[in-house]
């Protein structure tokens, strides 16, 4: 049996160990469903409405929980065993079942014809939190036993690849680069490298890091037609072309890209979620607000709301509102950014920032049109000037209606560089649809609990820059073209030293 077969029948046995697993976690929660509905629930509704239930109406109601399960733990990550780390599945995964039991509260509530008695639910939710966590926990020690992480070769440019090692590591239970080599060594040296590591096992996957588009280009072939996984670091180009709509002039496909990211049909339903949704939120909110204001005025008798000028769509600016959670004189030293540790937050603030009720007063921006709901986060004026400085491309991020949330939050965190912020904005901007914008907005439910969103940058950092300032003025940042007149803050780059789109 050839190596490539050997690594194929493994993943497809992998991948149905994986199926497998998830599969028996699913099941076992309806399980504790199908318990409280049969001694439980369906008591309660027969005795309000004196009409039986039939096995097919047990076998449907079941079945309904089932599909809602698994609708939501696939939404929130929680179907992805062996990807995700053992913390942050199992938190996923209570939280798709805290949804999916939500929702069936709400249809057998209506089944009732009247409010559903909660304690037998919230039983039910604690007997599921209980499973998961035990059986999430024994599935993943089963699952990394069994598959040992990815063996990977990097394949990188002048960049330092430490700080894109220490990323993996991170993850070293799924991915462990075993060996690195710099693009200098021309393809065929790397080509015949990646042969003959995939055939001794050194290796079984390939990463492409900081290399220019026209230097991976041959070797991605190369895999691909051999059949060899590879991971992309994707460019800039690569985010906008990923969300190009697929046309054909007669016999041969070509891709699109609008020069307005959304159609005016996507405008108007989207400001219409926003006047709806945002209408509601403050109603629903408007208790916590109440509360918010009376605890940060209580603290220091300072002002309860923050205004600050942020730049939203074609760099329009506007003052967001906030609820203060910094000392009063937090910036007399000048502008800063939220750092690890940073001692000018108050201890309200600390709680208010933990939980976002700061960011509630922004419902009212939505309403006003200043922001969207959903969207690139908006950035100080001051603050994307020095990004441009050095990337002029992250003026791409304005081409739509800044966000309370987007796809930077859902997937970054506080302190991801602002490459990567905009690579992750563009993605949103170029594959935009409403069921998209839905989605992010469920998927923001799950990150104000999620702590790793909220980390701040290091102290000492005025802004997030640091990775990407520090690897061009070391003159190793590798994502390289030229633009004329480009300049940091310590003068100008040479064509070089900026960045390739």
């Amino acid at each position: 049996m050839t190596t490539q077969s050997r690594l194929n029948r493994m993943e497809g046995f992998k991948r149905i160990i994986n199926l497998s697993l998830v599969l028996l976690c699913l099941l076992l929660e309806t399980a504790v469903f199908t318990y409280h509905w049969y001694f439980n629930f369906r008591v309660s509704i027969i005795a309000g409405r004196n009409q039986p239930f039939w096995i097919k109406g047990h076998m449907l109601e079941v079945a309904v929980y089932f599909v809602i399960l698994i609708l939501f733990s696939n939404m929130y990550g929680g179907m992805r065993l062996g990807y995700m780390k053992n913390a942050e599945l199992i938190f996923s995964q209570i939280f798709a079942t805290v949804m999916a039991d939500i929702l069936i509260y709400a249809e057998i509530s209506l089944m009732a014809l009247r409010l559903f008695n909660p304690k037998y639910f919230v039983v039910m939710l604690l007997t599921q939190c209980i499973v998961v966590f035990i059986y999430i926990n024994i599935a993943n020690f089963f699952y990394r036993n069994i598959f040992p992480p990815r063996k990977l070769l990097l394949v990188h440019g002048d960049r330092d690849p430490r700080e894109l090692r220490r990323k993996f590591e991170t993850r070293s239970d799924k991915y462990l680069i075993t060996e690195q080599i710099h693009i200098s060594e021309g393809t065929k040296k790397i080509t015949e490298t990646i042969k003959k590591y995939y055939q001794e096992g050194v290796c079984n996957a390939v990463v492409f890091g900081d290399i220019a588009e026209s230097d991976r280009k041959p070797l991605i072939k190369y895999c691909y037609g051999n059949s060899i996984r590879f991971y992309v670091l994707p460019k800039i180009n690569d985010c906008i072309i990923k969300g190009s709509e697929e046309l054909h002039v007669f016999d041969t496909p070509m891709f699109l890209t609008r020069e307005y990211s959304m159609t005016m049909e996507q405008r108007f339903v989207k400001r219409l979620m926003d006047i709806v949704f945002s209408l509601i939120l403050i109603v629903l909110t408007s208790p916590f607000m109440l509360i918010t204001a009376i605890l940060v005025k209580a603290y220091d008798g300072g002002p309860i709301l923050y205004k600050q000028v942020r730049v939203t769509r074609g760099g329009k600016q506007f003052k967001i509102v906030k609820f203060r959670s910094m000392r009063v004189d937090a910036e007399k030293d000048g502008v800063r950014l939220y750092y690890i540790g940073d001692k000018r937050v108050t201890p309200i603030g600390k709680f208010i920032r933990k939980v976002r009720l700061d960011e509630l007063p922004q419902l009212f921006n939505i309403l006003a049109g200043d922001m969207s709901f959903i969207g690139p986060r908006p950035e100080r004026p001051e603050i994307i000037e020095k990004y441009q400085e050095q990337m002029p491309e992250f003026a791409y991020r304005l081409k739509v209606k800044a966000g309370l949330a987007g796809f930077a939050q859902v997937y970054g965190k506080y302190n991801t560089t602002p490459y990567d912020k905009l690579k992750l904005d563009l993605i949103y901007i170029e594959n935009y649809s409403v069921l998209l914008d839905l989605k992010l907005m469920m998927l923001t439910l799950k990150i104000i609990f999620w702590p790793d969103s909220t980390e701040g940058v290091d102290p000492g950092q005025t802004t997030a820059m640091k990775d990407l300032y520090m690897a061009m003025a070391e003159n190793k940042y590798e994502d390289s073209v030229s633009y004329n007149d480009t300049k940091t803050a310590k003068g100008s780059l040479k064509d070089e030293n900026t960045l390739d789109v």
